[in-house]
C-alpha cells in the first residue's frame, strides 16, 4: 500500500470534516422522532460510498430502517470482503451531563488524545469507526490500489438490536456472499497497544412492569397497608444477584463456559492498571462477582444490571403518593453457548416467581442476541495481525470484549463466513454516555491500517 501516510496526511482536514458534518445528523434509531434525520443519514452515506469507488450503491429497504449496500467486484477469482457497520446512534441523554451539544461537534485535546478528539455522539460508536471503512476504501480506489472485490453493509439498527437485519441477511445470501466480515465497532486496549477482539458477549434485553393499586395513593392514607410497586421492584431486583454478585436466577449458568487457568493467565496478560482504572471513572473500589478479576468479569463471565428505573413522581420538589405502577429496563450480556433466547425465559419466569401478592408483573422482552468467539489461527486474524504490525510496530493482543454486536453470530450462521473485529476505540471513549468522543489519531490510524488488511488478506488466500 504505497503513499498510504501521505494520502491521509494531504486528506486528513478533508476526512475530519466529513465525518463531522455526519456527526450533525441526530440518527437515533430508539426515539421515531428523528425518523427522517435516520433516513438523511442513510442517504448521506450512499453518497460517500459512491464517492469511494463502489461501483454498486443501493438504499436497501426492510421493515425498519434502510440498510445501505455497497460493492466494487474488481475480479470474480479474487477474494471478497464484507465491511459491516451502523449509521444510527445511541440516544443522547441525560444532555445535561454533556460538556457540548451532543450533535454539534467538536474538537478537543485531552490526555488521552493529546492530537484531538472529536466529542459526539457517535463519534466512536459507529460512525467514526465506519467512516474509517468508507475512507480507506477510497484511498484504493483512487490510488488504484484495491487488491480484492469489497462490498459494505450497512444497517441503521444496531443500537435498537438489529431486528430487520436478520430477515435482510437471510433473503440476500448471494449479495452478500463474502469470504471474510470486517467489523470496526470495537476497542483496543491502548493508543500504543493495538488489540483485536476475538470474543464479544450476547445479549438479552428486558423492560419489566410492577402494578399495585389502580391509581396513585396518598401515602398517608394509603401507606403501609398496600403494596408500593416502586418498594417491591427495587426489593426483587436486589435479590437477583446474591452476597458474592452471582446471579440468583436458576438455570443461568448452566451453559456458561468456564475458562481454563492457561487461558485465564493468557489473558491476564494484557496491559491494565488498577489504580488507573478506578481513576478513570471517579471511584474508590471495584465491584463484581467474586472470584473473578475486572477484565474477566467484563468479558468472560455473564452479567445483569439494572438500565432504568422509574416510578412515582420525579418532577421538582415534594408529591407523597404510592405509585401505582414501577418500572425497569434490564439487560443481561451473555457469554457463548448461553442461549439469548433461553435466558430471556429464564428470567421471565424467575421475575414473576418472586413477586409478592399485590402486585403484578409484566416482563416485556425487548431484543438480544447471542455471543461469539473467533479463532486467532484463521487467515483473517493473520491478516489483522500483519496489518497492525505494520502500522503500530507491535503485535496485537487478541482480546475478548464485554460488548455485544449481536447480529455477528447470525453472520457466521447464514454467510458461512468468520468475522474479524478491528476496533480503534479505547475505553475511554464514553461511548454510549455523555461527552463520548473518538481520538483523531485512532481515525486516521483506522485509515491506515484498513488497507493493509486488505493486501495480506488477498496474499494469505492464495
Amino acid at each position: 500500500m504505497n503513499n498510504i501516510q501521505s494520502y491521509i496526511k494531504e486528506n486528513k482536514e478533508r476526512f475530519l470534516n466529513e465525518l463531522i458534518e455526519l456527526l450533525k445528523i441526530p440518527s437515533i434509531s430508539a426515539d421515531s422522532a428523528y425518523r427522517n434525520d435516520v433516513l438523511k443519514t442513510a442517504e448521506a452515506i450512499k453518497v460517500s460510498l459512491e464517492e469511494a469507488g463502489c461501483d454498486i450503491v443501493e438504499i436497501c429497504k426492510t421493515d425498519g430502517y434502510p440498510v445501505v449496500y455497497g460493492e466494487k467486484i474488481i475480479d470474480k477469482n479474487l477474494p471478497t470482503i464484507l465491511v459491516y457497520g451502523h449509521y444510527d446512534v445511541q440516544p443522547p441523554d441525560p444532555l445535561d451531563l454533556w460538556n457540548s451539544p451532543p450533535f454539534e461537534p467538536i474538537i478537543k485535546k485531552t490526555k488521552s488524545h493529546p492530537e484531538g478528539a472529536i466529542y459526539a455522539r457517535g463519534a466512536c460508536d459507529d460512525k467514526g469507526q465506519m467512516y474509517m471503512h468508507v475512507k480507506a476504501m477510497e484511498f484504493m480506489t483512487s490510488t488504484n490500489q484495491l487488491p480484492c472485490n469489497v462490498k459494505f453493509m450497512i444497517e441503521g439498527e444496531e443500537e435498537v438490536g438489529s431486528a430487520n437485519l436478520a430477515t435482510f441477511v437471510k433473503n440476500n445470501q448471494d449479495k452478500l456472499k463474502n469470504d471474510v466480515i470486517l467489523i470496526s465497532d470495537t476497542g483496543m486496549i491502548a493508543q500504543d497497544v493495538p488489540s483485536i477482539t476475538t470474543g464479544l458477549r450476547g445479549l438479552s434485553y428486558v423492560e419489566v412492569e410492577v402494578t399495585g393499586p389502580n391509581r396513585d395513593l396518598h401515602s398517608g392514607l394509603y401507606g403501609g397497608a398496600v403494596a408500593n410497586p416502586i418498594n417491591v421492584l427495587t426489593k426483587m431486583i436486589a435479590s437477583l444477584h446474591d452476597e458474592n454478585n452471582h446471579i440468583t436466577i436458576p438455570g443461568f449458568y448452566d451453559k456458561v463456559e468456564e475458562l481454563s487457568k492457561e487461558e485465564r493467565a493468557e489473558m491476564a496478560k494484557a496491559p491494565f492498571n488498577l489504580d488507573h482504572y478506578k481513576k478513570a471513572l471517579d471511584i474508590n473500589d471495584i465491584y463484581g462477582e467474586t472470584g473473578y478479576t475486572t477484565n474477566e468479569r467484563n468479558s468472560i463471565r455473564p452479567t445483569l444490571d439494572v438500565n432504568g428505573i422509574w416510578g412515582g413522581y420525579t418532577g421538582e420538589g415534594a408529591k407523597t403518593v404510592i405509585a401505582s405502577k414501577a418500572y425497569a429496563k434490564i439487560s443481561m450480556r451473555l457469554v457463548p453457548h448461553q442461549d439469548w433466547e433461553d435466558i430471556t425465559q429464564l428470567f421471565k419466569n424467575h421475575f414473576e416467581s418472586i413477586a409478592p401478592k399485590g402486585v403484578t408483573i409484566k416482563v416485556k422482552p425487548h431484543h438480544g442476541g447471542q455471543g461469539y468467539v473467533t479463532p486467532i489461527n484463521s487467515i483473517g486474524y493473520q491478516a489483522a495481525s500483519k496489518a497492525y504490525q505494520d502500522t503500530f510496530g507491535k503485535t496485537p493482543i487478541p482480546q475478548r470484549s464485554g460488548g455485544s454486536i449481536p447480529i455477528v453470530s447470525l453472520f457466521e450462521q447464514e454467510l458461512k463466513s468468520k468475522t474479524i473485529l478491528m476496533g480503534f476505540g479505547l475505553d475511554s471513549d464514553a461511548i454510549h454516555s455523555p461527552n463520548e468522543h473518538f481520538g483523531i489519531f485512532n481515525y486516521l490510524k483506522g485509515i491506515e491500517t484498513i488497507p493493509l488488511f486488505y493486501k495480506y488478506f488477498t496474499e494469505l488466500s492464495k
